[in-house]
């Protein structure tokens, strides 16, 4: 039987993509004698066959590096873009996989990475994922790789920020990743003291925040810090597309649910990036000074945590047991303090928004954090 193992790193870079190939390949090679194949820049490599033998010192002193040395890409086989149209190519991606003889695939990435680890599990590829993601919004996965040290990164920022906002007496808004869940920004927003977080999962009145930072500068305390999410957004906001989806399920009666699921999501990419606005309605709201401060790709970038590089350590060299095992079509996860191995199956399409009832909302929240709910 083969003994040669493929390795991709998919989706955006985050710290930690380094551990975890250095983990998988070490494993993989000194444990079970398996010969590592590396594809270039994700999906897309896998798709026109870009291969590294992973051999000798290519896994030495990359345990702290950033990013990832096979290179990634947001391409997905089952989504191509070529002239104009949308084409699958999962069969070629598969048919990559029988040219070189893979007793299995190992994919590292985030939900896009798993949907497609998925396809390719129907074509008949062995695969086997680790979840990754700054925001930690893989399903099924306590903790996904690069999340820790996105936090660590946001909350030091944050800390940065507190003694500009007192100096100035400002309101400073500090936007964080997560279009879709608050994980990220809740939990830097905690660890930094932030006086004010809003995430996606808890539509905001900015009437509430802004008597809120009233009160606090009343009390002499004359700044504010306010976390809030790339993707929160106001009530009014939420109210709104709930208006709209009903008048288009009136007006395309008829259509499938799935339709108009797919028309109220654009429509919802068109009123992203809130935060300019929400800067501005405070400081109307307070007549205060208010500045932004947009955290963006800073956030995937540098040395990973400890905390990082010993969860992608961790459930990379679990991978390799299960390579060896045989168990596939599988995400290695982390729940309760324990690997898992979860079914493709039930990760893909599977959404991980904060729990409203979360430890850390009631924490935060008894510490006096605002949510503008």
């Amino acid at each position: 039987m083969t003994k040669r193992v493929g390795l991709l790193t998919a989706g955006s870079d985050c710290p930690g993509l380094n551990a975890a190939i250095r983990g998988f390949g070490k494993a993989a090679r000194s444990t079970y004698d398996l010969t590592l194949v590396g594809f270039h820049d994700g999906f897309q490599g896998l798709m026109a066959n870009r291969t590294v033998e992973l051999e000798g010192d290519a896994l030495s002193n990359i345990l702290t590096a950033g990013g990832t040395i096979l290179g990634t890409s947001r391409d997905v086989p089952f989504e191509v873009e070529e002239n104009g149209k949308i084409v699958d190519r999962t069969e070629q991606a598969a048919q990559v996989c029988r040219k070189q003889k893979l007793k299995a695939l190992v994919c590292i990435g985030g939900r896009e990475t798993q949907k497609a680890a998925l396809h390719l599990k129907k074509a008949g590829v062995n695969v086997i994922t680790l979840p990754k993601s700054t925001d930690n919004d893989v399903a099924l996965t306590d903790m996904a790789i690069g999340f820790d040290t996105a936090r660590d990164t946001a909350a030091e920022a944050i800390d940065r920020l507190h003694s500009t906002a007192n100096s100035n007496h400002r309101i400073i808004v500090v936007e964080i990743m997560g279009r879709e869940v608050g994980w990220l920004t809740l939990g830097a927003g905690i660890a930094a003291g932030a006086d004010v977080i809003l995430i996606p999962e808890i539509p905001y009145d900015i009437e509430k925040i802004s008597q809120a930072i009233l009160e606090r500068n009343k009390a002499g305390k004359m700044f504010s810090i306010v976390a809030v999410a790339e993707g929160a957004k106001s009530a009014e906001l939420v109210a709104f597309f709930e208006r709209s989806m009903k008048i288009n399920r009136q007006v395309h009666a008829g259509e499938s649910l799935e339709t108009g699921e797919e028309r109220m999501a654009q429509l919802k990419k068109k009123y992203t990036g809130q935060t300019l606005l929400l800067a501005n309605q405070l400081e109307e709201a307070t007549g205060l000074e208010s500045r932004i401060t947009i955290l963006g790709y800073l956030l995937r970038g540098g040395t990973p945590t400890a905390s990082d590089r010993v969860l992608a350590t961790h459930l990379s060299t679990r991978a390799a047991d299960l390579v060896n095992a045989g168990e596939f079509g599988v995400m290695v996860g982390y729940n309760d303090g324990e690997v898992v191995s979860v079914p493709l199956e039930e990760v893909v399409d599977q959404e991980k928004p904060v729990p409203l009832d979360h430890p850390w909302i009631v924490g935060a929240r008894h510490v006096g954090t605002v949510f503008g709910d």
